[in-house]
């Protein structure tokens, strides 16, 4: 990335400053706008998310902020109430005091004598989705937004269940915010109080699992801020983002298709990750992008950011597999709109271990599987963050518990964009039971890369409000739609379909093994085709070099350590996917502090017994400075029986060796045909 030392206005930074909020509660922001805003207001920009500004996201927010700030805008960087600097608690996420508070924020901005009373917001995963979110409430203020890595649609398309399925990234996630609500305020800002508002946090900060897993079907849980329930409540230009190594890649193409504002698409080949720092790589001038968007629309500025393509994304050209990738190869291309005028379904008939071509007919036959839980060992993680290495391996060994479906090898190059539809008559031998659908790029030497997958519940299958046990033995239609991908597959390859009956860890198997039968002969697969050669191709417009303001200082006093590591002992048959992202200790240089951050999951099975799998979790996070030290340490494991799952959790707090508090927590959650 190239740092830019030189910027339009000159700026100026409050490192810490208090917004109120309605119900008393202060809210702690960092502000950066220009010098000159004292006598000529600016529009301001919010980015409202719970991970500390001070510390944990400063060194990332003095790269884009400032940048922002420099040319002309108010940033305003704000800890949800209970993080950071902010008092209260955090409870849960996307609450509605969470959304009020937003509101009363952006309120706040809006009459300040800096801002010219036009605000946006900006973000990636819980900033984008609270942008959205709030967006759907029409503060007035809020004129428009910029989102990366979020979901419309908390339910069916987020990190708890996919497909009706519960994601192993559910017991992660909780317990990465289980860590992050109970870490300490600053005494440098709070003084003597910093022990009164972190024991608040540790004693009310709950149990997010628990909370999570109670909500096992679409309910009004996961409606709250769903912004699918009604699209027309955003009534706001948006600028949506994502990439497709991420788990957020769909909801770009909703709100393209969705929603009746201003609005661009851009995706990339990207991890969890902003596009200006994104991996796998390339990553693109995203801060110039955001720079054009707000000029446009909060400054009246007509420049042209809404000419070209409403999509532009990365076409993926084919790669071996591998757990990580320095760069994606490919190209930039463009759609005028979406759905696209250029994607046509073609429709392929499954056959014994073939994809047919369009329009051949099969014989009608009855292809079963029982998947060993092994399958899904080399599956990635659910959202790749590039660190550790967590993308899908050689689909290979996981093709040989599942049924594989291979097209003829491909006299010409075929590239798609959008989701593969699965559309399956298949019956089980249980009540409950699950379908993981993978596609792969196989290449002549038989190695396969993943290229998008999808998951069903199949008690799920006519949605998921109202789940129903199978009835073993009948026959059912249902439809699996793969995550959208844009993808060539060379002349030369093979596409595969590969169907299994479980996919942990990656998901959490049903309660027992069930033979899962697809009926091939109306059982097809529909490929979102972009052919390569398009006469009327929007051209995608080149987007400049990653660029960013000067960095805060920080300094890596311990290394840190990341592993990702599958094993399994072959006498008890005990396997296990181990996962340690330590971040080692970083100096905080600007405000002296210490920060050390070790973090380890484990996912752990035991032969086919589909009652074995347990989820493991620990955290543990130091902040010291001048003789100052506190610690807060989680552990989260869940396992299941048949009807239950089982939660046992601990959380400590330490100053210095000592333990300060001390909490457990033992909870089981009956088993809502999961």
């Amino acid at each position: 990335m190239r740092t830019v030392a030189s910027l339009p206005y000159e700026i100026t930074e409050e490192d810490h400053v208090w917004i109120p909020v309605s119900d008393g509660v202060r809210l702690s922001a960092r502000i950066w706008r220009p010098v000159a805003s004292d006598g000529e207001p600016v529009p301001a920009i919010l980015e409202y998310i719970p991970y500390r500004h001070r510390d944990l996201t400063s060194v990332r927010d003095s790269v884009h902020h400032p940048y922002l700030a420099g040319h002309g805008y108010a940033c305003v960087r704000v800890d949800i109430r209970g993080s950071g600097e902010s008092e209260g608690v955090l409870a849960d996420e996307y609450l509605e005091r969470e959304q009020l508070d937003a509101e009363d924020v952006l309120e706040w901005i809006a009459a300040q004598p800096w801002c010219s009373g036009r605000t946006g917001m900006m973000g990636i995963s819980w900033g984008g989705f609270a942008a959205l979110q709030v967006a759907a409430r029409k503060p007035p203020s809020l004129t428009a937004i910029a989102i990366s890595s979020f979901t419309d649609d908390r339910y069916s398309d987020d990190m708890h269940y996919m497909g009706g399925c519960l994601l192993s990234d559910n017991v992660a996630e909780a317990s990465t915010m289980f860590a992050y609500a109970t870490l300490p305020p600053d005494p440098a800002l709070a003084g003597e109080r910093w022990r009164e508002l972190w024991h608040e946090r540790l004693e009310n900060c709950g149990l997010w699992v628990g909370e999570w897993l109670s909500h096992q079907r679409r309910d009004d849980y996961w409606r709250h801020a769903s912004v699918c329930e009604n699209y027309s409540d955003v009534q706001v230009p948006v600028l949506a983002s994502s990439g497709w190594a991420d788990g957020y890649s769909n909801a770009v193409s909703r709100l393209l298709a969705n929603l009746d504002v201003p609005r661009r698409g851009l995706i990339g080949p990207w991890s969890h990750k902003y596009p200006h720092l994104g991996r796998p790589g390339p990553a693109i001038g995203y801060l110039q992008e955001l720079v054009r968007w707000w000029d446009h629309w909060l400054k009246d500025v007509e420049n042209g950011v809404m000419d070209g393509p409403m999509l532009q994304t990365w076409m993926q050209d084919s790669v071996p597999p591998s757990t990580s990738y320095e760069d994606r190869p490919g190209r930039w291309v463009g759609e005028p709109s979406w759905p696209s005028p250029h994607v046509r379904p073609s429709e392929h008939r499954l056959a014994r271990h073939r994809i047919a071509r369009p329009g051949e007919e099969v014989p009608a036959e009855d292809l079963s599987v029982e998947s060993p839980l092994s399958v899904g060992q080399f599956a990635g993680k659910w959202a790749s963050y590039s660190a550790p290495p967590d993308l899908p391996y050689d689909q290979r060994e996981e093709d040989g518990g599942s049924l594989v479906f291979d097209t003829d090898v491909l006299a010409e190059p075929c590239e798609i964009l959008g989701s593969p539809v699965v559309d399956l008559e298949v019956s089980a031998d249980k009540p409950v039971a699950q379908v993981a659908v993978r596609l792969s790029d196989v290449a002549p030497d038989g190695r396969a890369t993943r290229v998008t997958y999808g998951l069903l519940n199949l008690t799920h299958r006519d949605g998921h409000d109202d789940p129903e046990p199978l009835e073993p033995g009948k026959r059912y239609r249902v439809r699996v739609e793969l995550n959208a991908v844009a993808q060539a597959f060379p002349a030369g390859h093979r596409i595969r379909l590969s169907i299994s009956s479980s996919y942990w860890p990656l998901a959490w198997p049903p309660p027992e093994p069930a033979m899962v039968t697809v009926h091939t002969g109306q059982s097809t697969l529909t490929l979102p085709v972009r052919p390569v050669a398009e006469a009327d191709e929007v051209p995608a417009r080149p987007f400049g070099e990653p660029e960013g303001a000067e960095p805060l200082p920080a300094t890596q006093i311990e290394p840190g350590e990341q592993r990702w590591t599958v094993s399994r002992d072959l006498i008890d048959y005990r396997s296990a996917l181990e996962i340690v992202k330590n971040e080692g200790k970083v100096r905080f240089d600007d405000i002296d502090l210490e920060v050390t951050r070790n973090v380890f999951e484990r996912y752990s099975w035991v032969a086919d017994d589909f009652c074995s799998p347990v989820a493991e979790t620990a955290w543990s996070m130091t902040f010291a400075r001048d003789g100052w030290e506190a610690r807060s340490e989680t552990r989260t494991r869940v396992s299941c029986t048949p009807t239950e799952f089982v939660i046992d959790a601990q959380l400590d707090g330490y100053e210095g060796e000592r333990r300060t508090f001390s909490r457990n927590w033992h909870r089981t959650v009956p088993r809502d045909q999961v």
